[in-house]
């Protein structure tokens, strides 16, 4: 099957869960812009700002759609086929992620703009709270992890395109150099606009192409910045550190505005390079069940190795976090909430196709160089084949700006989770909450060694659509209690629910069957035992609380 023919039925097929499914699960909510939103009621002109629609769902895609699309289906392709992957992405985002999303910001907004968390204390307990709280904490540790070390590989190693090149170029040295120029251009940014407050176009004038500038500067010092991955790594977290500590308008606002110019920059290369690119497809459509040669089987892995890019617990902490306090009418949750989610799967499809075209190779590269590969040649039809170094730093370039976005937004949460349950304030009870949270993370980087992304993002990708599973549980909880359907909630909810505890048990069996003193496999195990455990709690709480609805209504009967 050729490229541009499956794209189409991949965006056919989410066009129609648009119109009929998405139509469907909206109507079990009764919307209605006769309810004022809460960025109505509190209009702070801060936090709770009424938001047209088309911008908000630009600004709700840009947070979402970070590295979790890009790189899940790459790895999960390379051990099942392209086939599973596209079925997954697809059906899984229509039935279970937007409507995970949708269904998350429609109980914030009806909550008062509250978190997910905040809503299962409501509906369940406070007990049921801590737990989630805990829960959301782990998971984050996890995504900082996975993506921290994900991104040291790319700013690392020559790919093979380059190895027989006579001139001196390090393709993971310019990825690096641009990614620092990258950040570097963000808090001049923060600066001007704090100092002198120009207009925001005269910025975007300045700064847009300045970050392309980045990616030609990082050609021209390669070999620079060489270091390796471990000390990458490293370097990493003390920058998600030092990042999440700094006032949002320095470093956050800045990066995330010109972060979104990137993010639409690739998916526009994305569309020409799958349209107009005639490439072939050349990986396999399916590898087996065991995923040719590989140790993990399809059933459960396939599900929580794509992870973001068909359902993720992480995108209802921004359904519930910021998105919902800037809804103006509820209408307009469909659009945002379930239209953004399935944008993030047309994400994951450009993603897929940068690893669909590549041959058959003993050893394949990392999911960040693949990518990065992918869209570098995808570019070269706008910009000619003589300006492959630009290109191909420019699509890895792109990868490392969406991990650097979730990589601050992750650290916050985690420090702002610790600061509300331990009540730490001021600017040394933020350190203490921060250290405490890249604490792990330095830990198991300092144990990582070449492939080691895998075994992290098993488990992150495991955690984070786990995470899914409780808000949907939540979430039928609070349906039930409101006298909703809740079965669209709940249904998926048990399916994701399986799958996640299911990979859950085999990698903590792994981890102990195997031991073999205190190494990634072990600390891995150990955190899999907890969330099993945070799980049954929440599990435990929500069945406690609907059987209590049940005798309520049998005994008003």
């Amino acid at each position: 099957m050729s490229l541009p023919i499956l794209a189409i039925l991949v965006i056919g097929t989410l066009a129609l869960g648009y119109r009929f499914y998405g139509q469907f699960v909206a109507s079990q909510f009764a919307l209605t812009d006769k309810n004022p939103t809460p960025a109505v009621q509190v209009n702070d002109g801060a936090d709770f700002v009424p938001t047209r629609p088309f911008y908000l769902l630009g600004q709700h895609f840009s947070a979402i759609a970070a590295a979790g699309p890009i790189a899940g289906p790459i790895i999960a392709c390379q051990m099942f086929g392209w086939l599973p992957c596209v079925l997954w992405i697809v059906l899984g985002v229509i039935f279970i992620g937007a409507v995970h999303d949708f269904a998350s910001l429609v109980a914030s907004v009806r909550h008062g703009a509250r978190s997910v968390a905040e809503i299962m204390k409501e509906n369940i307990g406070g007990r049921a709270y801590l737990a989630m709280m805990a829960f959301i904490w782990i998971a984050l540790l996890y995504v900082i992890v996975a993506f921290t070390d994900i991104t040291a590989g790319t700013f690392v190693g020559i790919t093979e395109e380059f190895k027989e090149r006579d001139f001196s170029f390090n393709p993971g040295g310019a990825v690096a150099a641009s990614s620092v120029m990258y950040l570097m251009l963000s808090i001049l940014m923060g600066l001007v606009q704090k100092k002198f407050n120009p207009p925001l176009w005269l910025l975007t004038l300045i700064f847009v192409p300045a970050t392309l500038g980045a990616v030609w500067a990082g050609t021209q010092v390669s070999t620079l910045l060489l270091f390796t991955q471990k000390t990458w790594g490293l370097s990493i977290l003390v920058y998600c550190f030092v990042a999440s500590l700094l006032p949002v308008w320095l470093l956050l606002q800045p990066r995330g505005y010109l972060g979104g110019f990137v993010l639409y920059m690739a998916l526009a290369v994305g569309v020409i390079g799958i349209f107009f690119g005639q490439f072939q497809v050349q990986q396999p459509a399916f590898k087996g069940w065991s995923g040719a040669g590989a140790t993990d089987a399809l059933f459960p892995f396939l599900f929580v190795t794509i992870a973001c890019g068909a359902c993720s617990g992480f995108h209802g902490l921004v359904c519930s976090g910021t998105t919902s306090k800037q809804i103006e009418k509820e209408s307009h949750c469909r659009p945002v909430g379930f239209g953004g989610m399935l944008l993030e799967a047309f994400v994951a499809m450009i993603a897929l196709s940068t690893v669909m075209i590549l041959s058959q190779q003993p050893i394949m590269p990392g999911p960040g160089k693949i990518y990065g590969n992918g869209m570098g040649y995808f570019l070269t039809i706008l910009i000619g084949e003589q300006n492959i170094l630009f290109a191909i730093t420019f699509g890895a370039m792109a990868f490392s700006t969406f991990i650097f976005d979730t990589l601050d937004v992750a650290t916050r949460l985690g420090r702002y989770i610790l600061q509300e349950l331990f009540n730490l304030k001021g600017p040394s009870g933020a350190a203490i909450a921060t250290a405490a949270t890249v604490a792990l993370p330095v830990l198991l980087v300092s144990f990582a060694g070449a492939g080691s992304y895998r075994q992290f993002w098993t488990l992150f990708g495991t955690t984070n659509q786990l995470l899914a599973a409780l808000s949907l549980l939540g979430l039928t909880v609070w349906m039930k209690k409101t006298g909703k359907n809740y079965w669209i909630t709940l249904i998926p909810m048990i399916f994701v629910m399986s799958i996640t505890l299911w990979s859950l048990l085999i990698q903590t069996s792994r981890a102990f069957s195997t031991f073999s003193g205190v190494n990634i496999s072990f600390m891995n195990g150990m955190s899999a035992l907890v969330l099993i455990s945070l799980t049954g709690l929440l599990i435990y709480d929500s069945v406690q609380t609907l059987k209590g609805e049940l005798w309520q209504e049998k005994k008003l009967a």
